[in-house]
């Protein structure tokens, strides 16, 4: 892959000490990078990488905190200048921002903390829209990255779920979000919903996508909505949960986007659509894509109800009630149909995740007769 004009390079070549500790400065003040190898690289139409590609670094360091960041880490970058460009500059953000916040004492105690990757540096350069993150390779902590062909166990999912808790709780109608944490987007506001909203975004690939790849378009004529019909609806659900108590979310919790460690412990991975919104947001992603549609429907009630003890033991003494819960649950399933799958490309996963993943979130779409309750929206 050729090295961009921008800011950050897009491929293999051209990464120096200099350019990585201009990136790990702006969160480890007094620190640089000495020497750096790139070990690894992974991209675009591999199958192993989504909307960045990655690469493998040994890096030395320098300074005041030369002995607390990794040896080995990953480096995300962006691999054009594109719409996509909302998703890099938020993840930054949230990284540069919110995450040294959450591995923080707010989170103190033993299996409290919300379990995130060690962020290294990162920057996102609005000139050339390319950005570089350098975060801790966790494959160096013994993780597993889970997808759709392995599916979690219930205890994995309940750790997965009391983390969500422990995080929304925190962040549960917080005033913050009117004062320092301002800058975190809303589902109704902000560049990612111009991106998710736009018909010349998210939108008219959707459409391009439906249109072009069989199994999606009948997927799509299997729940009895046109694409049309799944946009209007979408939006539907989005402002009228932002009506609802808002809080920290994390935006994409399909299973993809998790790792375990040795203990049932989980991890989140890949902010970028990090939001404050409505907490089933979060929740129903993780269950929908997490596990295996029988269980799921054997499951989903009694999770869901352990989630709501964990939001009541993070401090939410007014948590919406289990009928709430589940109504909301419901309606969420419109986004990881929509925007979750139907507009992921094959070539960013390969065609067994990306046609399980379509499998298992339309399967509960229609289990949860999510058509029926957004037609009553009207």
């Amino acid at each position: 892959m050729a090295i961009t004009e921008g800011k950050y390079p897009l491929g293999k070549e051209g990464w120096t000490p200099e350019l990585l500790t201009g990136l790990v400065e702006r969160i480890h003040p007094g620190t640089s990078v000495t020497d750096c190898t790139v070990v690894d690289g992974w991209f675009y139409g591999s199958e192993q990488a989504s909307t960045s590609g990655r690469l493998a670094l040994d890096l030395r360091y320098a300074g005041a905190e030369a002995d607390k960041l990794p040896a080995r880490a990953i480096c995300k970058i962006a691999q054009t200048v594109s719409s996509a460009e909302a998703l890099y500059a938020n993840e930054v953000r949230f990284y540069r921002q919110l995450q040294p916040e959450l591995a923080s004492s707010a989170f103190s105690g033993p299996g409290l903390e919300i379990e995130t990757p060690l962020c290294v540096g990162g920057d996102y350069d609005a000139a050339s829209g390319t950005y570089a993150l350098v975060l801790e390779d966790l494959g160096q902590r013994g993780v597993i990255f889970p997808s759709v062909r392995t599916s979690l166990t219930l205890p994995q999912l309940r750790n997965m779920l009391a983390m969500l808790a422990r995080l929304h709780g925190h962040y549960w109608q917080s005033p913050r979000f009117a004062g320092d944490l301002s800058w975190v987007e809303s589902h109704v506001a902000g560049d990612l919903h111009t991106l998710f909203h736009s018909p010349d975004g998210t939108p008219g690939h959707i459409a391009h996508l439906v249109e072009t790849i069989q199994f999606k378009r009948e997927m799509v004529q299997r729940l009895g909505m046109s694409v049309d019909e799944l946009f209007d609806s979408f939006k539907k659900v989005q402002h009228h949960q932002a009506r609802l108590p808002q809080t920290l979310l994390h935006g994409d919790t399909h299973i993809g986007n998790t790792y375990l460690l040795p203990g049932d412990k989980m991890g989140l991975l890949d902010w970028q659509l990090s939001v404050r919104g409505y907490c089933m947001h979060d929740v129903s992603y993780i269950i929908a894509t997490a596990l295996p549609v029988e269980m799921r429907r054997k499951h989903e009630r009694e999770l869901l109800a352990f989630y709501r003890e964990c939001l009541v033991e993070a401090g939410v003494r007014e948590a919406p009630s289990a009928e709430q819960l589940w109504l909301e649950y419901r309606r969420a399933m419109v986004w990881n149909v929509y925007i979750g799958w139907l507009t992921t490309d094959i070539t960013n996963y390969g065609w067994e995740i990306c046609v399980l993943a379509h499998l298992r979130v339309m399967t509960a779409f229609e289990d949860m007769e999510t058509a029926k309750l957004l037609r009553a929206m009207d």
